[in-house]
């Protein structure tokens, strides 16, 4: 019997994991193994919200395995030089992990391979692990994915899943592989003061509750924003801590029109991770250029400063980023409003708002952020790309007492019902009265220059 090595990347979790499974099948014994990567902290991906989320991961991780007479081997370091050093010290004949769908994790996947072979070593790579289906598991009759959501779910919806695997009951690491200590979150600055604990068993958790309290009631409230009807899983999936193939078959056995309409949003995800496999430059580059001039200088600098710190003058879009800098989340909906917002009615670069949300976000991964950005600045794959989102008629949509801005903007707390929504229509001291900033634009002004900037004048 050989010896295997697991080593995990947006995949911390022992409950349907293929790669553990398939690992664990053919070997007398293996090493869980994670590498603290130079090249992700390099890119600028060690914000600390996701760092502090990552330490409870592995912390949970590392005891779920303990618990079955296993434990984590942590390293820090070059990834491919980390993988092959645990290789040469557990005589190992085969490395198991999930596949990414990044430039970057396929430069890993790449240089492993090579490194390995020269090892005698084989690497293998599992498919659905990180996402529902494969990337490349269905494709138009004329290109290598999907550039519109609606027809690639309709035949996502038509595929078959792998079945969910359950977790190891016992696992066996071999005698002399060392390991870094566990990474802390203590000591970690710069964190959102509401953030939330990561791990599989916090995320199990939040799925249980989920399932039984909030996704019959998810199509008719996700976007309601004071009700946070969100199932708020994201973190757990962008780290894998839960496993989208065992989210889909378990939505799919409560059935109903909120699972329904969850099961979309988890197709979504996998939608997007399909898109960058097959563009990886989407990442930087537009999809589909609009040959945009963005604002540039000194005014768009104090525009961007002040969307950055919720001090646009538009009460929803300063809400959302108050929640963002909180929580190191935000409300789908409200995702949607600060991106437009940013992109269309302050008419500034999509990639300076994606990078602010990855600097805090704790779900904030290449895929799902970069591109949804993408949707909402027009560049994307969105088949309106001049769409423009009105926050004052979005606010008295999906906040219409003014619940959710009264919570994260408590200046304009005095404020009513959906008057908190348009300050500025306040007059003489009663204006005064509130500390609160007049809009930046006005909105019909924001229209009329991004439709000019896109020749729609």
């Amino acid at each position: 019997m050989s010896i295997s090595v697991v080593l995990f990347t947006s995949d911390l979790r022992l409950h349907d994991h293929p790669a553990l499974r398939a690992a664990q099948g053919g070997s007398a014994a293996l090493v869980p193994l994670f590498v603290r990567d130079d090249a992700v902290a390099e890119a600028g991906f060690t914000a600390p919200n996701r760092m502090a989320f990552l330490a409870d991961c592995l912390a949970d991780l590392d005891a779920g395995l303990r618990e079955r007479g296993g434990r984590l081997v942590v390293r820090s370091g070059d990834v491919v030089a980390q993988v092959c050093k645990v290789v040469a010290e557990a005589d190992a004949d085969e490395v198991h992990m999930a596949a990414g769908v990044s430039a970057y994790a396929r430069r890993r996947e790449e240089r492993l391979r090579t490194a390995l072979e020269g090892e005698g070593c084989r690497l293998h790579v599992h498919d659905a692990v990180i996402t529902a289906l494969a990337p490349g598991a269905v494709t138009p009759s004329n290109s290598d994915h999907f550039a519109v959501f609606t027809p690639y779910f309709r035949r996502w919806s038509q595929e078959p899943l792998r079945n969910a695997v359950a977790a190891p009951r016992a696992i066996r690491v071999p005698d002399g592989v060392d390991s870094e200590e566990i990474p802390s979150p203590r000591g970690l600055s710069g964190l959102s003061q509401g953030l939330v604990r990561g791990g599989e068993r916090e995320g199990r958790r939040r799925l249980a509750a989920w399932l039984r309290a909030g996704i019959a009631s998810y199509e008719d409230g996700h976007d309601d924003l004071p009700g946070d009807a969100t199932s708020r899983l994201s973190p757990h999936l962008h780290f894998g801590t839960l496993s989208p193939v065992e989210l889909v078959h378990r939505a799919r056995a409560a059935g109903g029109p909120g699972a329904e309409a969850f099961v979309r949003q988890l197709a979504w995800r996998d939608f997007h991770h399909q898109v960058l496999a097959a563009r990886p430059d989407a990442a930087v580059a537009d999809y589909r250029t609009r040959h945009d001039r963005w604002r540039s200088g000194r005014t768009a600098r104090e525009d961007i400063q002040a969307w950055k710190e919720g001090r646009t003058g538009y009460p929803v879009v300063d809400a959302a980023m108050r929640q963002l800098r909180h929580e190191g989340w935000m409300h789908n909906r409200a995702r949607l409003l600060a991106a437009s917002f940013l992109t269309k009615t302050l008419y500034v670069d999509w990639r300076i708002g994606a990078r602010h949300f990855l600097d805090l976000l704790v779900d904030g991964d290449v895929a799902n952020n970069q591109l949804n950005w993408q949707w909402m600045a027009g560049t994307g794959t969105d088949s309106r790309p001049g769409r423009v989102l009105n926050p004052v008629t979005q606010a008295k949509r999906y906040d219409p007492d003014g619940e959710y801005v009264r919570r994260w903007v408590p200046e304009l707390a005095g404020l009513a019902g959906g008057a908190v929504h348009e300050p500025w229509k306040l007059q003489g001291l009663e204006r005064t009265a509130y500390d609160y900033p007049d809009p930046v634009v006005e909105l019909s002004d924001g229209l009329a220059r991004f439709r000019a900037a896109r020749d729609r004048g």
